[in-house]
């Protein structure tokens, strides 16, 4: 394997391997395809099974809800628009999206409905790039008024699916009648900008989220098995999700394959978690990011608008609310998430916490994904799992995937 030519160590790629093995064989995880690509040199292991019980081995061909792990990929479409000039990053956004015009904001974050103050300024594209528009998910703030009205609102939780369920003019109708927690601009909050960015590159482009980012990103990269649901031909590809039971272990699937949430096309294409993917379409896209926006002779995206979404945007306030938020949440709590800083649509390292360095962009996602790429070391990571973050053992195996993987970096 490894000559030194930027590539890995064959004893490297041997250790990623056999570490990857002991968690499939621990029967924590029925399985996993992990991806790691560095230069001209691309390896592939797919470990375990489909199922839980045995039965049909997980392939590179697999398909994945790849959760959280959609925000990368799908901030995209937007970026595609700013580069064409038909969105700017202070532009407000209320010509395109009037529900969220004229807000007024929470006196307190964690107060009152109804004690509220007018916002001082419209929500800008920039604020929804950045996650800091005012409304979004606070794990440190669940029982605030705000969260609770979430789903009384049915803004989330519809079905019982964290994915909005409705159609994206009654989602806005929803999340419009609702307050910000925050200023715009002031605070990074959670996967709500990601999901109304979705429903902007709609409305600008008079297409669907979906069908502008198949054209535009998807059908140029190569990209032919990611989508928003998976269709009856591939469903075969499309593992069930599990959550194990927190006590005892137990297999539970979260969401079937054939019948799921993802075999047949949703009400909304959800920015913040809606994509299913492959191994190989994500190292595409990553792969492009890393190459400044070029796809072999192809420009998908400009350079600056690459180093726009793969750049730190957030002030020292924003950070420390990001990291309390990450140390929060069960997955990120194991060890990923503690990276600094958000781009767009990802997280950037600002600082060394682990074997990755800074710069290295990415996301993971509660279905037992994670994906990033490292500037520093042309080096692109990949582990796709059907184990959810109900229990640590996929994040554990993303943890050791990582530090496995800068172990096998031979230079």
């Amino acid at each position: 394997m490894g000559n030194g030519n930027n590539g890995f160590s064959e004893a490297g790629v041997r250790r990623l391997r056999e570490v990857l093995e002991r968690h499939v064989e621990s029967k924590k995880i029925p399985g996993l395809v992990a991806l790691v690509g560095r230069g001209e040199e691309t390896h592939v292991e797919a470990i375990g099974t489909m199922h839980h019980d045995g039965g049909t081995l997980m392939r590179r061909d697999t398909i994945f809800r790849m959760a959280s792990t959609t925000k990368p990929v799908a901030v995209a479409a937007t970026m595609v628009l700013l580069d064409e000039c038909r969105l700017r990053l202070d532009d407000p956004i209320d010509q395109w999206l009037p529900e969220l015009a004229d807000r007024r904001v929470l006196k307190r974050a964690d107060g009152p409905l109804d004690e509220t103050v007018p916002a001082r300024r419209p929500i800008t594209v920039r604020d929804l790039l950045t996650s800091t528009c005012g409304l979004g998910l606070d794990m440190t703030a669940m029982g605030s008024p705000m969260m609770g009205a979430y789903f009384a609102q049915r803004v989330y939780g519809e079905n019982g699916w964290i994915l909005p369920a409705v159609e994206p003019d009654e989602w806005m109708r929803r999340l419009g009648a609702l307050p910000l927690m925050y200023q715009p601009g002031e605070r990074w909050l959670y996967n709500v900008s990601d999901d109304v960015l979705g429903v902007l590159v709609a409305r600008v482009t008079g297409q669907s989220f979906e069908a502008f980012l198949r054209e535009r990103i998807f059908d140029p990269l190569g990209m032919k098995d990611t989508g928003f649901h998976v269709p009856a031909d591939k469903i075969d590809r499309l593992p069930p999700l599990y959550a194990p039971d927190p006590q005892t272990g137990k297999f539970t699937v979260e969401d079937p394959a054939e019948g799921g949430h993802h075999s047949k096309p949703p009400a909304f294409q959800s920015g913040g978690g809606g994509l299913d993917s492959t191994v190989d379409d994500y190292h595409a896209y990553f792969r492009m990011l890393l190459n400044h926006g070029m796809h072999g002779t192809q420009r998908i995206l400009s350079r600056p608008a690459v180093e726009l979404m793969t750049s730190n945007r957030l002030t020292p306030e924003q950070t420390s609310a990001l990291q309390s938020w990450a140390r929060s949440i069960v997955h990120l709590s194991h060890g990923q998430g503690q990276t600094g800083g958000w781009g767009f649509g990802m997280t950037v390292r600002t600082y060394r916490g682990d074997y990755a360095p800074i710069g290295q962009f990415g996301w993971d996602g509660g279905a037992g994904t994670t994906t990033y790429a490292d500037p520093h070391s042309q080096l692109v990571g990949i582990l796709l799992t059907q184990t959810g973050m109900s229990t640590p053992d996929s994040a554990r195996a993303m943890q050791d995937f990582w530090t496995t993987l800068y172990q096998a970096i031979d230079d």
